[in-house]
């Protein structure tokens, strides 16, 4: 130190009265550039600050006055100049950041971005696992996936009739599945076993008969079934209600057409065979009869599809709880399960029952395809017996695992799934994603043994049993294991049924994944075409055009009940179905007729694992949680028409509108928290993260039991904590005030409030940041 001192003292005239100190302290929210300066040695040891004072007060004025001067000056030109080192340095830093991008350059540092921001070259570095930037990992991923792999994992499904779950081939598939993880050399590899409850085909074909002047004739005995139909024999009057939507009912109510007794005949689509059935329960039908009506469904004229009634996901017989065999239930089972019997038919075998009702022509907007369709018989000289035998049986199921453990956080994971299962072949409907999933499984661990690429999250790949009954095998994990995956699985990857055609693609998926979907598309080249990529062939309004999900797709309860974010998608024939799915026509030989099918299973397989590499490459989780406020502004505009009405029954809408306002602000207190964090400290990194995956979890009402309301998401949930039903009674009171409940309606109100309200206050952090002030 008095070296030092001397060497000041020697540089400013010889002088040994005081030196300059800098310190330059780190600020939590990533500042820098804070710094003391000090221009005494006031805090050093005691002896020599004892010497100082007595030098100070023996200096004369003009020197000290002198000295100061040359100390400010000396003091200006060291901030000057390292003020242009840190400049310089930043930029340097910046322009390696865009050639890494954009990638037109070598990189060398790992990079991170905001993605909510267009301009993707403000990164920086961030100490972690050694990560390839995101252009060569995509780059690299793009060109080990095969459609040669695809093509031969897709062969297995040739030449079997059925992969019903629990039976023999079905278990021959988990097995395969599960030698193919290991042999990718995968991380963890484990399977999960459960005892579920499936109603299967009885020892006869159910059967469907004509009953005219009392002579009974059968109509058809179908190998296909329904599951978790009621069983037993009921008569009534047939009378076709189109689809089955709530406004086919509405149009027969005004016709003056009584459902009660009848037998309803639907035609499949639009919505589920589970949804048809509440809805003609709620009519006061007796038995159900659906069909693949030839204009939705080309050549089917005899096929009868198979299908299930369970309004809901999982096994119906231990609603809420997952069904392992060392619990014991109570008699209980699910508010979904039908109370008539079900059964399908084929269309050849609805056009001679239509041509045995003398009622009217079917209505003109339902446009069937089937000849003769009449709504109903004018006389009760026809009438149809509908007799089920299936029969319930305990089975056991598997579903296999396989992970690839992150480097940074590996108790955070995206989880890709692909139901196995299928009562005929199942080529289209589960052949195609089982296929996709084992190549991304083993493109993915080859990238992490050989390529030189550590995941910051880990990726679980998952194949389901019993996706045919209502995704029980999904299902059945996630109330397993729920207290674990709402904390730790942020990203569900749906991958059944991901081609069903080429020139179309159909897209469900969470709000929070949207802005990553979207970049991924653009990333993605469009197999059918010589140029041009996946975002061209969707255009730039696909947002308007996301098909919500339904309780036939697996990722609805992942979405519904577990509150994880969600996608999935599927190539198709725009404006067609594809009329072979769920039927014993669904096989390799008829699915190959689809133009490029390998290539478009290929372009699938890219869109799934770029979503899971990028939700695992960068340091901030890619979930865009600021697309809720304009879920929430929608609806809210929807609601404002209905001020005046909620009004007159002395109720408000205020409340419900301030909470989105309180979710707004929350939002932007969570951007400005990620903008002014200190990226290089993990634990501040994870925090945020986490705040950001909580957000679709947080819209899971809480007021409500999982078990009596089990899909309790107010976006995407069933039920009337929904704020799609609350908008549906506030439109009762334009059009049937009178049906009205109006304490139901203050209970929509309050859960709604007060679960935005609630997910606000979650995404704002600290608890002492929030209040119940709106």
């Amino acid at each position: 130190m008095d070296h030092a001192r001397a060497a000041i003292s020697n540089l400013f005239a010889g002088e040994p009265m005081s030196y300059t100190r800098f310190s330059i302290a780190r600020q939590m929210d990533g500042d820098n550039s804070h710094v003391e300066m000090r221009l005494s040695a006031d805090d050093e040891e005691g002896g020599e600050t004892g010497r100082q004072e007595h030098m100070h007060a023996s200096m004369p004025p003009r020197r000290s006055v002198k000295n100061l001067c040359f100390i400010v000056i000396a003091a200006l030109l060291l901030l000057l100049i390292g003020f242009l080192i840190g400049y310089l340095s930043y930029r340097g830093r910046m322009q390696k950041a865009g050639r890494c991008l954009d990638g037109s350059g070598k990189c060398e540092m790992t990079p991170t971005a905001s993605y909510l921001t267009e301009d993707e070259t403000e990164e920086e570095e961030v100490p972690g696992p050694s990560v390839l930037y995101w252009p060569d990992l995509r780059t690299l991923f793009s060109k080990k996936l095969s459609a040669r792999r695809l093509e031969d994992s897709l062969r297995q499904r040739a030449n079997k009739d059925s992969f019903e779950a629990g039976q023999i081939e079905d278990e021959k598939a988990a097995s395969y599945i599960h030698d193919q993880f290991n042999s990718f050399h995968l991380d963890e590899v484990w399977n999960d076993e459960h005892y579920v409850k499936l109603q299967v085909k009885g020892s006869s074909n159910n059967r469907v008969s004509i009953l005219q002047n009392g002579i009974e004739e059968e109509l058809e005995s179908p190998n296909a079934y329904v599951a978790y139909s009621k069983t037993g024999s009921v008569v009534g009057k047939p009378v076709h209600v189109n689809y089955g939507l709530k406004a086919d009912f509405q149009k027969l109510e005004k016709l003056g057409v009584s459902l009660n007794g009848t037998i309803l005949i639907f035609r499949a689509g639009k919505i589920t065979l589970a949804e048809k059935v509440a809805n003609a329960q709620e009519a006061g039908a007796v038995g159900v009869l659906m069909y693949l009506d030839p204009y939705d469904y080309k050549n089917t004229d005899a096929l009868v599809p198979f299908g299930h009634a369970h309004l809901g996901t999982g096994d119906p017989f231990t609603p809420g709880f997952p069904s392992f065999n060392h619990t014991q239930f109570p008699p209980v089972e699910s508010s979904g399960l039908p109370r008539i019997p079900v059964q399908t038919i084929s269309s050849q075998a609805a056009s001679k029952l239509y041509s045995k009702m003398d009622g009217d022509k079917c209505l003109l907007e339902w446009k069937s395809g089937v000849m003769g369709c009449k709504m109903m018989s004018s006389t009760a000289n026809v009438t149809v017996k509908l007799s089920v035998n299936n029969v319930m049986v305990d089975q056991k199921i598997l579903n296999i695992f396989g992970a690839i453990k992150g480097f940074e956080e590996p108790d955070r994971y995206v989880v890709i799934g692909a139901q196995r299962d299928s009562w005929g072949p199942g080529a289209a409907k589960a052949g195609v994603g089982t296929a996709i999933l084992l190549e991304l499984a083993h493109v993915i661990s080859d990238i992490v043994k050989n390529g030189g690429y550590k995941p910051r999250r880990s990726i679980i790949f998952a194949s389901w049993s019993a996706g045919e009954y209502g995704a029980v095998g999904a299902t059945e994990w996630l109330e397993g294991y729920s207290a674990t995956l709402h904390a730790k699985a942020f990203t569900y990857i749906n991958l059944d049924a991901a081609v069903l055609g080429f020139n179309h693609m159909k897209i469900s998926a969470s709000p929070l994944l949207y802005t990553l979907l979207e970049r991924t598309m653009k990333g993605v080249k469009d197999p059918t075409k010589d140029s041009g990529n996946l975002y061209d062939r969707v255009g730039s309004d696909w947002v308007k055009t996301v098909v919500p999900l339904g309780l036939d797709n697996a990722a609805f309860p992942f979405l519904a009940f577990s509150g994880i974010p969600v996608v999935s998608f599927s190539f198709c024939n725009k404006d067609e179905e594809y009329p072979l799915l769920g039927t014993t026509e669904d096989t390799v030989e008829n699915l190959k007729m689809t133009d490029k099918l390998y290539d478009l299973m290929r372009a699938a397989a890219e869109v799934a694992g770029q979503i899971a590499l990028r939700l695992t490459h960068d340091h901030e989780l890619y979930l865009d949680f600021e697309r809720y406020s304009e879920e929430l502004l929608a609806f809210q505009e929807k609601f404002l028409p209905y001020l005046r009405d909620v009004k007159a029954l002395g109720l408000t809408l205020n409340w419900l509108f301030f909470a989105r306002g309180d979710f707004q602000r929350a939002t932007d207190t969570l951007r400005r928290d990620i903008a002014s964090s200190d990226r290089e400290n993990k634990i501040i990194r994870r925090a945020l993260n986490d705040r950001i995956m909580k957000v679709e979890y947080d819209f899971l009402s809480p007021y409500l039991s999982p078990k009596d309301a089990p899909f309790r998401h107010i976006f995407f949930g069933r039920g009337s904590h929904t704020l799609q039903s609350l908008l549906e009674n506030l439109q009762l009171l334009r059009t049937s005030r009178s049906s009205v409940n109006v304490s139901m309606l203050k209970e929509q109100l309050a859960l709604a409030t007060w679960t935005i309200k609630g997910a606000a206050n979650a995404l704002v952090g600290d608890i002492w940041d929030t209040d119940n002030e709106f």
